[in-house]
């Protein structure tokens, strides 16, 4: 009886894919907007900020620049690092690592701290990014499926910023600009306890040796 069902469990992933690959593909799209739209919102939130914090012109940039400067920088790390640690494992360690960068950007006393935790967060946002790509490629069979599921994270990335202006001027006018990185934290936390439901079958976690990488699609 338990070979019957394993048989026909084995059959139905083997035949349409992973039962849970289009839960996990919501999971890896929120974690992953989160990252995209955390330049956009933050530049709304600029005035208040230096009203707050006391910033000069040219330091308040860096709350900006400071992010997307380790970001890009560490992308490629982080795309090898998924390659020798696992993907799933390095996703976790992405997303716990922004969720807790956010929580300290928005606990900053003091302009410097800011800064800090904003350079930290975009380190983190490098960690978890590839991981997302690398997830949906070996989830999704390559063919339609797989390019529906990479057009819908690339329309996460073009989206991402008109999204950011708009919650972050909501939330800059209502919560405060501390909410901007606050609103991160509770996203990241529910995605983290959903990942060993929706994405634990769905992604191996480490390439086989012997197999043969192919770059997902930008």
């Amino acid at each position: 009886m338990m070979e019957e069902s394993t048989d026909k469990s084995g059959s139905a992933i083997a035949d349409g894919g992973d039962p849970n690959r289009w839960k996990a593909l919501a999971v890896l799209g929120i974690a992953y907007l989160m990252v995209v739209l955390d330049v956009a919102i933050t530049n709304v939130a600029l005035p208040s900020i230096q009203r707050d914090l006391g910033y000069s012109i040219d330091g308040l940039q860096w709350v900006v620049s400071g992010y997307a400067l380790t970001f890009g920088g560490f992308l490629l790390l982080g795309g090898r690092l998924g390659d020798l640690l696992g993907r799933r494992r390095l996703f976790r360690i992405g997303l716990a690592l922004f969720s807790m960068t956010s929580l300290l950007a928005g606990l900053a006393p003091s302009a410097g701290l800011l800064i800090a935790a904003r350079v930290a967060q975009g380190a983190a946002g490098a960690i978890l990014s590839p991981s997302v790509f690398s997830i949906t490629s070996v989830t999704f069979h390559e063919g339609s499926e797989r390019n529906k599921a990479l057009g819908i994270l690339g329309g996460i990335a073009g989206s991402g910023a008109a999204i950011g202006v708009l919650l972050g001027g909501v939330l800059t006018e209502y919560a405060g600009w501390r909410w901007i990185f606050f609103v991160n934290v509770p996203v990241g936390l529910l995605a983290l306890l959903l990942v060993p439901r929706v994405i634990g079958r769905a992604a191996p976690t480490a390439w086989p040796a012997n197999s043969t990488r192919r770059a997902p699609s930008p």
